[in-house]
This record gives structure tokens, sequence and C-alpha cells, in this order.
């Protein structure tokens, strides 16, 4: 299926050659800036369970895009965080997260973003299969930041090339992760955080699976890893970690799914390391010590 040509709406922001994320750019656009409006000017929240925060930006931006995705997309399925499921036996599904980074929106902290990842799911594909992730569009309207991606064409950040890092030591490496905002007893990472904050060059918390994810893509980050996300967190911010020349794993290296609880999203270069350390974590094995600044500086001047 090709898409119709709406590359020009969206001039220097996304390469011609994206032909779904050209046509679905406008619409994030779009999305982006009505909540961008509801956040100058403060919205009514709600609670969905404990302490998991809905506003009513969500819904509109989540009706926003039901509603144009329908008119440039009319065969698409989409499954939406806020409920809209649409035509999800379609050839083509994407997955919407209207409004990543609620809890952060709702307070002010302006770390937020629309996130759209497009699945081609070919006839006879079972439904507990995936399909192959081919196009990711996130924009982010405080910063004016619009990260998109096609299968094997390439991430780019407002229309330019990115890449993921060079570092090639987790202990030189700046990584990130989040926690959940609801059942937080129940999440052992507070731990995995505590191991890594040691070993690294530091561990980055903002609250925005997507927007992590896309700052592995374009080398903020050099890592990225989570527990029990779900697909609309991490189907685009995984296109583009995959596009920018970087690995999308599970923590023991398996491969990832849509469905998986688990992400760990790498420079590639460190990824080896951050295997080791999390099956390490997860045996209770003793764990090497740390280096102490001699130590690390002796190393460091063995590599260079």
């Amino acid at each position: 299926m090709t898409p119709p040509d709406t590359a020009d709406a969206t001039p220097f922001r996304v390469p011609s050659s994206l032909t779904f994320a050209s046509a679905a750019a406008p619409i994030a656009l779009e999305a982006g800036a009505l909540i961008h409006d509801y956040f100058k000017k403060g919205v009514a929240t709600e609670y969905k369970a404990d302490v998991d925060l809905v506003t009513e930006a969500d819904r509109a931006s989540e009706k926003l895009i039901a509603e144009r995705m329908h008119a440039v997309f009319p065969a698409h399925g989409i499954y939406g965080e806020e409920g809209t499921r649409q035509r999800l036996n379609s050839e083509y599904r994407w997955y919407i997260d209207p409004l990543d980074g609620t809890t952060n929106f709702a307070h002010g902290f302006p770390v937020f973003c629309v996130s759209m990842g497009l699945e081609h799911r070919p006839a006879g594909l079972a439904e507990n299969q995936d399909g192959t992730l081919i196009a990711a569009v996130l924009y982010d309207p405080t910063r004016d930041e619009l990260f998109t991606a096609e299968r094997g064409k390439g991430a780019y950040l407002n229309g330019r090339p990115i890449h993921v890092s060079q570092t090639a030591n987790l202990c030189e490496s700046l990584i990130a992760t989040g926690f959940p905002s609801r059942k937080r007893h129940a999440n052992p990472n507070v731990y995995f955080y505590q191991e890594f904050t040691l070993r690294s060059h530091g561990v980055r918390r903002a609250g925005s699976a997507a927007i992590d994810l896309a700052y592995v893509a374009c080398g903020r980050f050099d890592a990225y890893w989570e527990f029990n996300l779900n697909p609309w967190d991490t189907t685009a911010g995984m296109l583009l970690v995959l596009e920018a020349g970087g690995t999308v794993t599970r923590f023991d290296g398996s491969p990832f799914r849509i469905d998986s609880r688990e992400v760990l999203a790498t420079n590639a270069r460190i990824r080896d390391e951050m295997i080791r350390l999390f099956d390490n974590m997860f045996a209770g094995r003793d764990l090497e010590p740390l280096l102490t600044p001699q130590e690390f500086a002796a190393q460091r001047a063995a590599r260079s």
C-alpha cells in the first residue's frame, strides 16, 4: 500500500523517501500542538488506577489522531493507549501514545511527546505473532523536535540523519531508565538503578519512555532499560534506535517483541556489558568490583 503524498506538509522535517512517516508526521505535529496548548493553560487530571494519571489532553489528542489517521490511512488499524481499537485485523496497525509522559505533563514538567509506530501484519499472521515495524513518528512539542524513521531508510531528527553514540564502555556512558507510575512497590527497578548508577557516568529518569528511546537513537543517551512497558510506549522508539544503528532486546539479549515486558536499547557498543550485568544481578552473583579512579585512568589510557 502506498500512502498519500503529503510530504510537502512538513517541509525540511521529513525526507520524502519516508512515505508513511511523511504522511503521518502532520498528524503528530497537529496532536503535539494540541497537547502543548493544553499544557500552557493547564488541564484537569483523573486517575486510571493507583497513581496512574490520564488528562483531558490525552483523550483529545487520541481522538484527533484517530480521526486524522482514518482520513489519511482509511484501511489502517489503530491501537491507542486511551482505548481506541479500530480495524485491528488490518494489514497495517498503528500503535499510538497520544501523550507519552502524562505524569510530567500533569505536573508542569515539560518532557512529553506524541508517539506513533506502524506495524505491517501480512495476511495469515497469527494475533500472537509480531509483524514488522516499518515506520515511526515521534514529536516533542516543547522542543519542536520531530523524530522519524522507516525500515531500511534510516532515522531522522527534523529531517537530518541521526545515529547512536560511539561510547564503548558502560563506565563512560550516560544511560536512562524509568519507573512505573503505579504498583511501584512491586517493581524491582530501584535495585538495578543503583547498580547502573554506580557503574555508569550517570542514569537519567525523564519520565517518557518514547523520548528516552529517541535519545538513544540520536546519541544523547548510550542506553535505556525499563520494565513493564506497553506497545504504544516502545514501537516508535524501537524502530528509531534500530534505524540509527543501535540494538533493542530483552535484558538477556533475546529478541524484543512488541508485547515484551522488558526493553534494553543500546548503542550496540555497550550492549554485551549491560547484558552481563543484568545476568549477574538476576542470578544474585557477586558483581565485579567497581574500579578505583586510578584503575579507571589506567584502563582508559590503555584503550587510547
